[in-house]
């Protein structure tokens, strides 16, 4: 029998329920409001009261309202059809409400139940099966959507009767399995699973030994993610970091996009859901809205809503990590999940901490990223999660709560600069304060050693190095000026500035440029190091500038033209010329 209770006190969202019986932490229950039923969750539980979010407006809502209690969590709903969707937080389906937002009370089915899909068994009668052990596919859209045991079955169980190939609706039963005590259980083409419960259908969990290509230089060359890894993007307003998370979206070897729009303007919001339909995605030749799932809540939302997105997001991801598909998840912007955290924090009257963010915010942003990684599945095929989430402190305060302990979750930090950001060299990332730790993993330098060359990591320190030079030469110009410091100092700032203007930045919206394969980064750099080894010799710095500047226009030529063409090689020969010149 479920628990009921009434309301006893309403603070905007947050909602005072006397209980008539137990109640669990995270449990889902609905308010009648004048007879329409209201989403909420338990954040708090103290004696027979319950402090509960309510996911929604509460406009009307007042003492002594019903309250019924549904014994689960906040579940996502899994199953074919999820791909091409988009969904709000509680994974309502945007595309089929019956308005342009939604009515009070109004949830939709995420899922599309009359729908036939073509379904192929991999499993065969008498098998012994596990949770999340595969029981047949069908192809959504292109890629192949594996039927799995549901994550929440304990045990070992027998297939007793598996469906033939053939055409199924979601809620046709594909599979009968028994346990050791001989019950049978029915399975069908879905699944539901609690989306702040990390799903645990796989057998092991190592270190990432290989990295996720991006085809964006500044990440791929200096600062490689691992495929499994986890990474953010901070930077304040208007430096690029959707366009930034964008190009990774459309070029990133991935085979599953998903997109937590958390909290973002509507402007925004509404780029995502018009500019992705419309992408092609470079590598298969298809729209990426194919094998994209969007999870949007915009900021003026209720602020349980936006806190639910990016977990229902990491769900759909997991679900489909455990097909053995690599999922790239990103996320804008975790900042206003943190906000969400802090007003639910704060109307309970909690003990704050820095900014009057929780306590143990930097607990609950570790163990959101914990759930990202590389897999290997019960039959032996690896799966992977690569997470990567932008932070907007504001006024780009890089110290502030969210920023840092999200730096301590991270593995890779990729620090959007200002300055970089007004003089357009895009995309901003600051190249010196920005890092990957996974650099100093030995499984991936041995993995970038045979992917692109052996001693690869040594060349990036070594164009790291330059860079940093570059800036303290940069900084001693500006402090003594042109003719107060050796030409030594003109020459490093301005080879710094040659590996800025051909490596760093990068045309997100040009058709070669855009996308940068490793095997073309390897040359650029190598070409640049070359360049930068050599010793040259000028008169004064208007010399050396007009000689680096002339180099410069020569080689993002290059970089703008395609490889191999008569035109590429015009360029070799002119940047020949200009070398052998040297500088004299």
């Amino acid at each position: 029998m479920k628990t009921t209770g009434k309301v006893t006190g309403i603070v905007s969202n947050l909602v005072t329920v006397k209980c008539d019986g137990p109640v669990s932490q995270n449990e889902i229950c609905y308010i009648t409001v004048d007879g329409t039923p209201l989403m909420a969750e338990v954040i708090k539980v103290n004696g027979d009261s319950a402090a509960v979010q309510v996911f929604e407006s509460t406009r009307g809502l007042k003492n002594g309202d019903p309250v019924e209690f549904q014994a689960r969590m906040l579940e996502a709903t899994l199953g074919p059809g999820l791909l091409s969707s988009s969904y709000d937080g509680l994974q309502n389906n945007l595309e089929t409400m019956t308005g342009v937002f939604l009515k009070k009370g109004e949830y939709t089915d995420p899922l599309d139940h009359e729908k036939l899909w073509d379904f192929t068994p991999i499993a065969k009668e008498g098998d012994k099966v596990q949770a999340a052990d595969w029981l047949g596919e069908v192809k959504e859209g292109w890629l192949p959507h594996k039927i799995m045991v549901p994550f929440s079955f304990t045990g070992e169980y027998t297939v007793k009767s598996l469906k033939e190939a053939g055409q199924y609706n979601i809620d046709t039963v594909i599979a009968v399995l028994t346990n050791d005590a001989g019950e049978e259980v029915e399975v069908t083409m879905t699944q539901k699973w609690p989306v702040k419960v990390a799903v645990k259908g796989y057998r092991e969990k190592p270190r990432p030994n290989r990295i996720m290509e991006t085809g964006v230089r500044v990440i791929d060359t200096l600062n490689p993610i691992a495929e499994g890894g986890t990474g953010f993007i901070p930077g304040p307003f208007g430096c690029g970091k959707t366009v930034l998370q964008h190009a990774i979206a459309k070029q990133g070897e991935a085979d599953v996009i998903v997109m937590a729009a958390c909290g973002e303007r509507a402007n925004e919001v509404v780029e995502i859901f018009t500019e992705f339909p419309e992408l092609v995605d470079p590598h298969t030749g298809r729209f990426l809205m194919e094998r994209t799932t969007i999870i949007c809540n915009t900021s003026n939302m209720p602020v349980a809503a936006r806190e639910a997105s990016v977990y229902t997001a990491m769900t759909l991801c997991e679900y489909y990590r455990a097909m053995g598909l690599k999922v790239l998840l990103l996320a804008d912007s975790t900042s206003r999940w943190a906000q969400a955290l802090r007003e639910m924090s704060n109307r309970m009257e909690e003990l704050p901490g820095a900014d009057a963010f929780p306590v143990d915010l930097s607990a609950i942003i570790s163990n959101f990223y914990a759930r990202a990684g590389m897999v290997y599945l019960n039959n032996g095929q690896t799966g992977s999660v690569t997470f990567i989430g932008t932070v907007s402190p504001a006024g780009g305060n890089l110290k502030e709560p969210v920023t840092e302990s999200t730096k301590k979750a991270a593995r890779c930090f990729y620090a959007l600069e200002q300055n970089r950001a007004d003089k357009k060299r895009y995309p901003a990332v600051n190249p010196i304060d920005s890092y990957s730790k996974y650099l100093e993993y030995p499984e991936i330098a041995e993995h970038l050693s045979e992917r692109i060359m052996p001693g690869w990591v040594e060349m990036v320190a070594n164009a790291k190095n330059i860079i940093r030079k570059g800036r303290d030469a940069s900084e001693q110009i500006n402090i003594l000026g042109d003719d107060g410091v050796p030409m030594s100092y003109h020459e490093m700032f301005w080879k710094s500035e040659l590996l800025d203007f051909v490596i760093l930045q990068q045309d997100a919206f040009d058709a070669v440029d855009a996308l940068c394969p490793l095997e073309r980064q390897k040359y650029m750099l190598q070409l640049i190091l070359d360049i930068c080894k050599r010793e040259f010799e000028f008169e004064d710095f208007e010399k050396c500038r007009d000689y680096f500047k002339n180099m410069i226009n020569i080689l993002r030529q290059m970089n703008y033209s395609e490889f191999q063409s008569e035109k590429f090689n015009g360029f070799i020969q002119q940047l020949n010329q200009l070398l052998e010149s040297n500088g004299k």
